[in-house]
């Protein structure tokens, strides 16, 4: 079995992920201050944002006390090696491909790596995946979780893709580590929404959360 990295301490107490995208990273800042500002404090850069990269540090020098910043759709090594040598506190990847899950492992870092069927998520978890990332977890459910720790009992989810505030409640109970959110917990914040109602957003989300994991 692979050495694993586990989720940080602040995953596990905040267990909500944000995941954003928007046409360049230079936009990221206000977003990442308003998150914060509500209580999440995990948030997924993606690389399909141009210019993730470069921007990373600035934020990190920024955010980096009250806030991890990771990477998300990581697809090849090279990204991954990248990301991590900006200062990722994680990656994120929609697919499992095992080197990538090696470079985050041989670099300590944890890496979250996504499929949705029982051998792609099996497969993710012991090539030594901090947790796998379920997606898209709309087509399944949060029922899905305990489906899948009938033949793998150890193994840690993070639902991601079409989960809505009104959902995330179930998945924390039925036992993710955490929930992934991008769109629903974004909503208009990159074209031009008020960003207010962000931070309020935020708040709700770690309400529900707090309380469903409280039970």
């Amino acid at each position: 079995m692979n050495r694993r990295s586990e989720p940080s301490a602040l995953l596990r107490q905040t267990r909500v992920v944000a995941v954003l995208r928007a046409k360049s990273a230079t936009e990221y800042a206000p977003v990442v201050e308003a998150l914060i500002a509500g209580g999440v404090v995990s948030i997924e850069l993606t690389l399909s944002t141009h210019g993730v990269i470069d921007e990373l540090p600035k934020l990190l020098q920024r955010f980096g006390s009250d806030a991890e910043l990771g990477v998300g759709t990581v697809t090849t090594p090279d990204q991954a090696s990248e990301a991590i040598d900006a200062g990722a506190a994680y990656l994120v990847t929609p697919i499992t491909e095992t080197p990538i899950i090696d470079i985050a492992i041989d670099r300590g870092v944890p890496v979250f790596p996504g499929g949705l069927t029982p051998t792609e998520l099996h497969r993710g978890w012991t090539a030594g995946a901090t947790a796998v990332k379920v997606f898209p977890a709309s087509k399944v459910g949060a029922n899905y979780v305990a489906d899948l720790r009938g033949p793998f009992p150890d193994i840690e989810v993070i639902p991601s893709g079409g989960v809505g505030i009104a959902e995330a409640a179930a998945w924390i109970r039925a036992g993710a580590v955490a929930v992934s959110m991008g769109g629903p917990l974004l909503g208009d914040a990159f074209s031009g929404g008020d960003i207010r109602e962000l931070t309020r957003r935020a708040e709700e989300i770690r309400r529900v959360v707090d309380e469903a994991a409280a039970l």
